[in-house]
């Protein structure tokens, strides 16, 4: 790949292999890229870097004006990923997209980890039975992931799911073959490439390295169709206290959020964040919970999902921001073998 980089003005063996040890290992990558940022990465003039960019996005074919109806059949290459709950995938219009950040907000002990754990599971099924045949990648910045979890999760599929999966990975077998479903568990365990996040920069650099794992695996029979940030928002929020370092806060949490989308839209992948909330002390009505992040994280997410306790184990989805959908509300249980209708 860095010969062919060596095709773009400017760009001898030594920048082609920085830019590839960074992560530009393609025209489409260096195309949606800043100025800026290449010329921080490669050590290059920001004039070089611009040269550079614009050779990239003429190789690839992008930056363009296109109509409408190229537009509409582009999007037919987007994927749903179901949560397998009728409710929750209609109200989603079919699904959590590919090419979008899909954000879930609400208080400790809501479910969001559930949700990030049981989407990593449902993105390896086939796409005949809601899946997206992929892989998925775990930003774990809360210590919440649980390779239990997921063991639970793919023995609580309904049995025509384990069977596809099975069938999907060559296993032979059936729903109630035990040594058949704990080779199933390892499969899908093996697919789901996890990452603990220690602090904000550390978060950033692994979005960053998400993207190599997705560039190595594009062409594999699991290509990565899934990124998990659970949550975004904790480390930036501890790290960066009182009102002097909001903007700088902020500055930061847009970058990691640019990096996530052109992430999800390089490699057709649904990115799904989890998101902490505070109670807003101006709220005299109705309910006072609103998420971290502010106007940038509300701006960025395509879809935003606010998820509240019930009674017992239910969850109430609400839907509060898509760009073609109207708002509205589901019902989920959380259980031991996964996320269950009502």
């Amino acid at each position: 790949m860095a010969t062919d980089l060596e095709n773009l003005p400017g760009v001898g063996p030594a920048t082609a292999e920085k830019l590839t040890d960074n992560g530009y290992d393609s025209f489409q990558g260096i195309a949606v890229a800043s100025p800026a940022e290449l010329s921080n990465t490669a050590d290059v003039g920001e004039s070089t870097a611009h040269d550079i960019i614009q050779a990239a996005r003429e190789q690839a074919d992008i930056g363009g004006f296109e109509t409408g109806a190229s537009v509409l059949q582009r999007r037919e290459r987007i994927g749903k990923l179901q949560f397998q709950i009728d409710e929750i995938d209609e109200m989603l219009g079919g699904g959590v997209e590919t090419q979008s950040i899909t954000e879930v907000y609400g208080e400790f002990g809501a479910g969001k980890s559930q949700i990030t754990h049981q989407l990593a599971v449902n993105v390896q099924l086939p796409k005949s039975v809601g899946g997206l045949g992929g892989s998925a990648i775990f930003v774990d910045s809360e210590d919440t992931f649980r390779p239990e979890r997921i063991d639970e999760m793919v023995r609580g599929l309904d049995d025509s799911l384990i069977e596809a999966a099975m069938e999907d990975r060559d296993i032979e077998g059936s729903a109630t073959d035990e040594a058949a479903v704990a080779e199933l568990i390892d499969t899908f365990l093996d697919y789901i490439h996890v990452a603990k996040a220690f602090n904000s920069n550390h978060q950033i650099l692994l979005a960053e390295k998400a993207q190599e794992i997705a560039s190595e695996h594009e062409d594999s029979e699991y290509p990565v169709r899934l990124v998990c940030v659970d949550s975004l928002t904790a480390h930036f929020r501890a790290e960066y206290v009182g009102r002097g370092e909001l903007a700088n806060r902020q500055q930061k949490l847009n970058k990691h959020l640019h990096d996530l989308d052109r992430l999800g839209n390089l490699y057709n992948a649904a990115v799904l964040v989890t998101n902490q909330v505070q109670s807003n002390p101006d709220a005299f009505f109705g309910d006072p919970t609103k998420p971290i992040g502010g106007n940038i994280l509300g701006h960025k997410s395509t879809f935003r999902m606010y998820l509240r306790k019930s009674k017992a184990n239910k969850r109430i989805v609400k839907l509060v921001d898509a760009p073609n959908l109207p708002d509205g509300e589901s019902v989920m249980r959380v259980e031991g073998a996964g996320l269950k209708p009502e």
